[in-house]
C-alpha cells in the first residue's frame, strides 16, 4: 500500500529562488511537451512516442539558445515532468476507451505561469534524507523539514509544493506493509447521517458539531477581500493582498482537513462495519444552500473514510440516495413523509415512539445497511430494531405532533 506523508518545508532564500527556478522549469518542459503533441495532432501526423517527445523538449531544447537555461535545473525533475504528461495523455486515452474507471478524463492542458501553486517532483536519484533531518534536493540544497512524525519506510519520491499561501511542502510516497496497518477487531457497527445542523449523527445517538470552518472566517474574508479588490493589478500591494486572502483560506482548509481526518479515523477505529448514506453533493450544491454544503465537505468526509476502511481492515457499506432514512419509524417501520428541514423531532403514529430526526435516520442508515449485508441488529440498539418495540410505556396517553400525508 502507498501512502503519502505531508511535512512543512522551511527553506532560505536561496533555496527559494532555485525552487522558483525548478517550478518555472518543470512548467515549462510540460507546456512544450502538450504544444508538441498538439502541434503534430493538428498537421495530421502521427501520436509522437515518449521517447521522441522527451528527446524533442529536454535533449534537444537545452542545446538551443531559447531553451538552454533549462540546464540550471536538475535534470530528475524536467524527466518526471516528461512522465507525468506521458501519464496524462494515457489516463485520457483509456478514459475513451473504457479501460479506466471513473469520471472522464479531459487532454492535458498548458499551466499557467500564474498559477500561485506550483509543484515538482524528485525521485530517488535526486533527493535524500541527511542525519541531520534535513531533505536534500539536487541543485537546492539541504532544507530544513518540520518533522511532525516519523516516517513508516523510505521514500520513493518526493514532490515540493508552494501553494498560494506561499507556503512550502514535501510530500513523500512511502510503501507500507497491508498487514501492518490492520487494527484489531471490535464488536460494533454504526449508521452516519451527515447534515449541516449537526455535522455527523451516529446511530447510537452521538452528535458531532458542524465546526462551519468558513462561515466563521467569512467577515475576515469579506473584509480581506474588499481590500483585495481597491489594489492596483499588478502591483506589489496588490500581490501582498492576494497572499493574505489566500492565508486565511488556508487556515479554514487546513482545519476543515484536521476535522475530517481526525473524526473519520476515530470512527473507523471503534466500529467494524459503517453504513454511509450516498448524498447528491453536486445537485445539493447547486441550491439555496450551497455554501454551507461546499464547506461541510461531505464527499471529502465519505472517500476518507471509505479509505481508512480499507486500510485498516474495515468495512464501508452506502446506503442508496433514495432510501427515506429520514421518514421512517426505526422501531415500527411506519412512514412519516417528507418533513420540512425545520422539523427535527417528530412522534409515530403507529407505536407512539417519541424520535430525534437526524438519530431515527442515522439507525435506518445502520439497519438498511445490515439488511443489505445480511447482518445481525448491531448490541447497544436494544429498543431500535424493528422486532424491538414493545407497547406504549409512557405514562399518559401519546399525542401524535405529524398526520400521515393525505389525512
Amino acid at each position: 500500500m502507498k501512502l503519502r506523508y505531508n511535512y512543512r518545508l522551511y527553506p532560505d532564500a536561496p533555496q527559494r529562488e532555485m525552487l522558483a527556478k525548478t517550478f518555472g522549469c518543470a512548467r515549462v518542459v510540460w507546456n512544450d511537451a502538450v504544444a508538441a503533441r498538439k502541434a503534430a495532432r493538428r498537421a495530421g501526423l502521427g501520436f509522437i512516442g515518449d521517447a521522441e517527445i522527451q528527446r524533442l523538449v529536454l535533449t534537444a531544447a537545452k542545446k538551443t539558445p531559447e531553451r538552454a537555461w533549462l540546464g540550471e535545473v536538475s535534470s530528475v525533475v524536467l524527466q518526471q515532468s516528461v512522465r507525468d504528461v506521458n501519464t496524462a495523455y494515457k489516463n485520457f486515452f483509456d478514459s475513451v476507451s473504457g479501460r479506466r474507471k471513473g469520471p472522464k478524463m479531459g487532454l492535458p492542458v498548458f499551466k499557467s505561469r500564474h498559477d500561485h501553486r506550483q509543484a515538482a517532483r524528485f525521485n530517488t536519484n535526486a533527493f535524500s534524507l541527511t542525519g541531520r533531518g534535513r531533505l536534500y534536493l539536487a541543485k537546492i540544497g539541504q532544507v530544513e523539514v518540520r518533522w511532525s512524525r516519523g516516517l513508516p519506510a523510505a521514500p520513493s519520491s518526493v514532490t515540493v509544493v508552494k501553494d498560494a499561501a506561499g507556503r512550502y511542502f514535501a510530500s513523500f510516497v512511502v510503501e507500507v506493509d497491508d498487514a501492518a496497518q490492520v487494527v484489531p477487531e471490535v464488536d460494533a457497527e454504526t449508521g452516519i447521517d451527515l447534515g449541516l445542523t449537526h455535522y455527523a449523527v451516529l446511530s447510537n445517538g452521538e452528535k458531532i458539531a458542524n465546526p462551519k470552518w468558513l462561515r466563521r472566517r467569512e467577515k475576515k474574508l469579506a473584509r480581506l477581500q474588499r481590500g483585495l479588490s481597491r489594489k492596483e493589478k499588478g502591483s506589489n500591494n496588490r500581490d501582498r493582498a492576494r497572499a493574505r486572502v489566500a492565508r486565511q483560506h488556508a487556515k479554514v482548509a487546513d482545519a476543515r482537513r484536521d476535522f475530517l481526518h481526525q473524526t473519520s479515523t476515530s470512527i473507523i477505529r471503534e466500529n467494524q462495519v459503517v453504513h454511509v448514506e450516498t448524498l447528491a453533493v453536486r445537485g445539493l450544491a447547486r441550491g439555496r444552500l450551497a455554501k454551507s454544503v461546499h464547506d461541510a465537505s461531505w464527499g471529502a468526509f465519505v472517500t476518507l473514510v471509505e479509505g481508512k476502511a480499507a486500510r485498516y481492515g474495515r468495512t464501508l457499506t452506502r446506503i442508496g440516495r433514495w432510501y427515506p432514512s429520514s421518514q421512517l419509524c426505526p422501531c415500527c417501520g411506519w412512514r412519516v413523509g417528507k418533513l420540512p428541514l425545520d422539523v427535527r423531532e417528530w412522534d409515530c403514529r403507529s407505536c407512539g415512539e417519541h424520535h430525534d430526526r437526524d438519530i431515527a435516520a442515522a439507525i435506518n442508515i445502520l439497519l438498511e445497511g445490515q439488511r443489505n449485508t445480511g447482518t445481525t441488529v448491531a448490541a447497544g440498539l436494544a429498543g431500535h430494531g424493528i422486532n424491538d418495540c414493545g407497547g406504549q410505556v409512557r405514562p399518559g396517553e401519546a399525542t401524535p405532533t405529524l398526520a400521515p400525508p393525505g389525512t
